[in-house]
């Protein structure tokens, strides 16, 4: 019985992989991205004595850690601060004429932002700090928003690949083979539940994490719901395009660990992107739920338009119609009948075979 297992194990190469590979590819990625600690934060310096202040920040201990990337002398507090909603800064230092440079830090940041109390506090007297969008730097502020994106995750990829694989084992998508619909109305009329049902649980989450959490959303909601319903789009390709690669619901739960797990830990929301290895951090910039996140942080803490989270937008949308095409081509070659090898070869001579009759008795 051990042996037959082993054997059974053997010819199934999806589960040996998922059992010896992945934990080694998972130590090695994980293991460069698990980190907390912000090493650089990005600066902007501001205000008639922004140059001034920039040269002290490089002469200063601090200087290790505040990278002053911008001196923009005719720029004034409001303008830090607008630099800052659009998630372009960690940090900026407000430094007028006769008066204690003042530092603001983002508090959405949730890393950097704890970096950034510790390089102030250093300073002491000599400036003054103030932390926007989260001034208590409270965790669950940060968390919600992203927490949003990841059960929409869970609910596209998981649910619905499960759900498809299913009705694949039942017979029932072969059916659709033949009759007149093209593979994107199967696909659109299949999705169309979990769409709602997802983007129901976008609205409650939202809502119970306002009140519950008492997380702010000062943004555009419209705004909101646009990169809320192009991340569904996105998720819901991803699950739809595992179901056309799996057999059974074992393996789609198998293939959709393997996207999910990547999101919950290279996506920003653990660990910081900034904090990554630059060889850990690209795999980040791929993923659908970091630029999710950005959006909902932004629009919900930090009242960001779309002049400033337009970037994020444009590149989920590339990823809904790169995913939902490829899951669509996958689908159609899914329920595609095809034709058994040599059949096109046995048809010509069975076609022949009753004229042998005729000629043998001549």
């Amino acid at each position: 019985m051990i042996l037959k297992e082993f054997r059974e194990l053997r010819r199934d190469r999806r589960t040996v992989a998922m059992l010896v590979v992945l934990p080694l590819l998972l130590l090695t990625i994980f293991g460069f991205a698990a980190n907390f600690t912000v090493d650089s934060l990005t600066t902007l310096v501001v205000g008639p004595g922004a140059q001034e202040a920039a040269d002290r920040i490089a002469a200063s201990p601090a200087g290790g850690t505040l990278d002053v990337r911008d001196v923009e002398p005719a720029d004034d507090r409001a303008e830090a601060v607008e630099a800052l909603a659009a998630n372009r800064y960690d940090v900026a230092v407000v430094a007028a004429d006769g008066a204690v440079p003042e530092v603001l830090v983002d508090g959405t940041n949730l890393f950097a932002a704890q970096a950034a109390n510790v390089v102030v506090a250093r300073l002491g007297d000599a400036v003054h700090a103030e932390i926007l969008f989260n001034p208590d730097l409270e965790t669950s502020w940060v968390m919600v928003p992203a927490l949003i994106g990841l059960i929409l995750t869970f609910i596209g990829t998981i649910i619905t690949s499960i759900g498809l694989v299913k009705e694949r084992a039942a017979g029932t998508l072969e059916q659709l083979a033949v009759m007149p619909l093209r593979p994107i109305d199967v696909i659109v009329g299949k999705i169309a539940p979990y769409f709602l049902l997802a983007a129901l649980d976008l609205v409650v989450v939202t809502v119970l994490g306002m009140l519950i959490f008492g997380v702010p959303f000062t943004g555009n909601v419209a705004l909101f719901a646009l990169a809320g319903a192009i991340f569904l789009f996105v998720v819901l390709g991803i699950g739809v395009f595992i179901s056309t690669v799996s057999q059974n619901a074992g393996q789609a739960i198998q293939a959709a660990i393997l996207v999910l797990l990547p999101q919950i830990l290279l996506s920003g929301i653990i660990f910081p992107l900034d904090a990554m290895p630059i060889g850990v951090r690209w795999i980040g910039y791929c993923l659908p739920l970091t630029y999710f996140t950005q959006v909902s942080q932004g629009v919900m803490l930090r009242g960001a338009g779309i002049d400033a989270l337009w970037l994020p937008v444009v590149v989920l949308a590339g990823m809904a119609v790169l995913v939902f095409g490829a899951a669509v081509w996958r689908f159609r070659a899914s329920i595609t009948p095809r034709r058994p090898r040599g059949a096109a070869l046995a048809a010509p001579a069975t076609a022949a075979a009753p004229a042998a009759p005729a000629g043998a008795g001549r």
